[in-house]
């Protein structure tokens, strides 16, 4: 597997390049996770469900339907993002938005893969992390996370794009439904 050629930096200025879409990148797939103080154990408590009523309340999905596996995949996801958090503490570094990119080069670049989002409590405002890829070539996942103190003080994020981009132009993007 790919990986970067370090970890995603936060950039300072968020300026904009030019676009040159190209048939050669493409965005395959999209993750995204929020992954939150209030897990799923909790909130079935708060609406007084246990797991053992959820399964014979007929309103809820069968064991093995398309629902339970869902629940059973979201459930794993939460596990699998708070591994190793033993304290509080630990806990609370890793709440906050995850972003999975899976992308795709038909032949080898040098390709930078930017995140661009704003947050809830910054409004308007454009943050960018970057991740640089030096001999991209096929398939290609691309993981950033907004956790710990960048989401506990400005909120989750509202709006995002994905940029992939080579030789200062974008080659290819991923926005969400609210991104301007």
């Amino acid at each position: 597997m790919l990986r970067a050629a370090e970890k995603a930096k936060q950039l300072v200025t968020v300026n904009p390049l030019p676009t040159a879409l190209s048939s050669d990148f493409r965005f395959r797939k999209t993750k995204i996770y929020f992954l939150s103080e209030t897990g799923l154990a909790s909130r079935a408590a708060r609406s007084g469900k246990t797991a053992t009523n959820k399964l014979l309340n007929p309103g809820t999905p069968a064991p093995g339907s398309n629902a339970a596996i869902a629940d059973r995949s979201i459930t794993f996801e939460r596990q699998y993002r708070l591994f190793g958090a033993v304290t509080g503490l630990d806990q609370r570094q890793r709440f906050g938005d995850y972003f999975d990119f899976f992308w795709h080069t038909k032949r080898t670049a040098s390709v930078t893969v930017r995140l661009e989002y704003q947050q809830e409590n910054l409004h308007s405002f454009v943050q960018a992390r970057e991740l640089y890829y030096p001999h991209a070539h096929g398939n290609v996942k691309t993981e950033f996370a907004i956790i710990g103190d960048d989401y506990l003080d400005d909120g989750r994020v509202i709006a995002w794009r994905c940029l992939l981009i080579e030789n200062g132009h974008i080659v290819a993007e991923n926005r969400s439904y609210l991104w301007r």
